[in-house]
């Protein structure tokens, strides 16, 4: 594996947890849409990561990439409101199945991810620019 391979693993966690990111928020924006052009509440979205292949073959670690964004299919959660005007007969209006303390923590993880990958990429430059440095003296 060159030094040069590492800004590229870097790079693609950095794209991979900020999709992440972004989708995180999307679910806390829509933690209230009960109406979607699909039809029916908000479903919350889910990122799922594969290991990306290296460029040369042979070679291991090629990074991560981001192999789907999924649909969360656990049930929506049922808020009595007889007011709404998407409430059933019974008064109950289905709501997304997104948590926000369960979003604020993925959140909490897929920023640390991301500063985790910043500073492998920080310390993959300082390495290379000492090498350079060496090679300038020598």
């Amino acid at each position: 594996m060159s030094i040069f391979s590492n800004f590229g693993i870097s790079a693609s966690g950095l794209t991979a947890q900020r999709l992440r990111m972004d989708t995180i928020v999307n679910n806390i924006a829509n933690i209230e849409t009960t109406r979607t052009p699909e039809g029916g509440p908000y479903r919350r979205q889910i990122t799922l990561f594969a290991p990306r292949q290296p460029e040369e073959p042979g070679k291991t670690g090629g990074g991560v990439r981001v192999q789907a964004l999924m649909q969360d299919q656990s049930p929506f959660k049922r808020v009595y409101e007889p007011n709404h005007p998407d409430a059933d007969e019974e008064g109950y209006v289905l709501m997304p199945n997104v948590e926000l303390i369960k979003e604020m923590v993925n959140m909490i993880d897929a920023s640390r991810a991301y500063e985790a990958n910043v500073t492998a990429l920080n310390t993959a430059k300082d390495m290379a620019q000492r090498a350079l440095e060496i090679g300038r003296r020598g």
